[in-house]
C-alpha cells in the first residue's frame, strides 16, 4: 500500500490535472453543476454495481471516476468564489468531529446503537426540524424508505423484536389479500405499498439491506435468463416458440451455474 506521503502526492496530481483540463479541454471547460449531476448519479451505480459484484479492481476504477466528479464540483466552486476542495475536506472533517463525540468527546456509547441515536441527536440540535430533513427527495423508494425506517429508529421509534415487524408484515399482506378481494385498485395499491415498507423494515430487523438484496436478485434473474436464451438459440429456437416446459427444463439447469 501507499505511504501518506505518496497518497497526498497521487491527490495532488489529480488536482493539478483538473486545473489543465478545465483551462485547455473543451468539454471539461464547459461542464456545470448542473451537467454533471446526471453523470455523478450514473458513476455511483456503477460502483454500487462494482461493490455487489465484488470485482475489487473494478470497485478501484468507479472510486476514481466518483473522486474525479468531486474534485471536478469543488473546482467549479473554486471559480465560483464559493468554495473549494480545502473547504469541502475540512467541512466533512469538522462534521466528523463534531457527530462522534464518543471518539472527540467525553460522551461514552455502548453499541452501534447508540452512536446512531446520538448522530440524529446532533443533528436537530444544529437546526434540523426533523429527522427525516437528510432524507433526499430524489432517492428511489426503496432506497427511500429504508433510510426513513433507520432514522426514526434512530431517535427510538422502533420496534423491539423481529418477531413484531414480521407480525405487521403478515398484517399488511391480509390486509392486501381483503382489497384484492374487493378489487379496489387503488386500495391494493396504498396495501401493496404498506406490504413492501413493513417487508423493508423487517429487512433492517435481520440486518439485510433490501436494495443489496433485490438488486442482487435481479442480477441472478439475468443470469439464468441468459442462459435459458443461449440454450434456446443452441437447439436453434426462439423462446417464443417453446413451451413453458421446455423452458423451465434449462431454467432448472441454470440454477447450477446462478445461485
Amino acid at each position: 500500500m501507499n505511504t501518506r506521503k505518496q497518497q497526498l502526492d497521487a491527490f495532488n496530481r489529480l488536482l493539478d490535472i483538473m486545473d489543465e483540463l478545465r483551462e485547455k479541454c473543451p468539454w471539461d471547460k464547459k461542464q456545470t453543476l448542473e451537467s454533471l449531476r446526471h453523470l455523478t448519479i450514473e458513476e455511483t451505480y456503477e460502483l454500487g454495481d462494482a461493490i455487489l459484484d465484488n470485482d475489487l479492481q473494478e470497485i478501484k476504477k468507479e472510486l476514481g471516476d466518483v473522486l474525479l466528479h468531486i474534485v471536478f464540483y469543488a473546482k467549479i466552486g473554486s471559480e465560483k468564489q464559493a468554495f473549494d476542495i480545502a473547504d469541502v475536506a475540512n467541512s466533512i472533517s469538522d462534521k466528523l468531529i463534531h457527530r462522534h463525540p464518543h471518539i472527540y468527546g467525553d460522551v461514552e456509547v455502548k453499541n452501534e446503537e447508540e452512536v446512531k441515536q446520538n448522530w440524529e441527536k446532533l443533528k436537530l440540535k444544529e437546526g434540523k426540524t426533523s429527522v427525516l430533513e437528510g432524507v433526499p427527495k430524489s432517492l428511489p423508494a426503496l432506497v427511500k424508505a429504508s433510510r426513513i425506517q433507520e432514522k426514526v429508529a434512530g431517535v427510538g421509534f422502533d420496534w423491539e423484536e423481529p418477531q413484531q415487524v414480521w407480525k405487521k408484515v403478515q398484517e399488511e399482506i391480509a390486509e392486501l389479500n381483503e382489497e384484492i378481494k374487493a378489487n379496489n385498485q387503488e386500495n391494493i395499491e396504498k396495501e401493496f405499498g404498506d406490504v413492501l415498507f413493513s417487508m423493508i423494515n423487517y429487512a433492517r430487523f435481520i440486518k439485510v439491506n433490501p436494495e443489496n438484496a433485490l438488486e442482487k436478485t435481479n442480477k441472478k434473474f439475468i443470469n439464468r435468463f441468459q442462459y435459458l436464451e443461449a440454450a434456446a438459440k443452441k437447439e436453434g429456437k426462439e423462446l417464443s416458440d417453446m413451451t413453458l416446459g421446455e423452458m423451465d427444463v434449462h431454467w432448472e439447469n441454470s440454477k447450477e451455474f446462478f445461485r
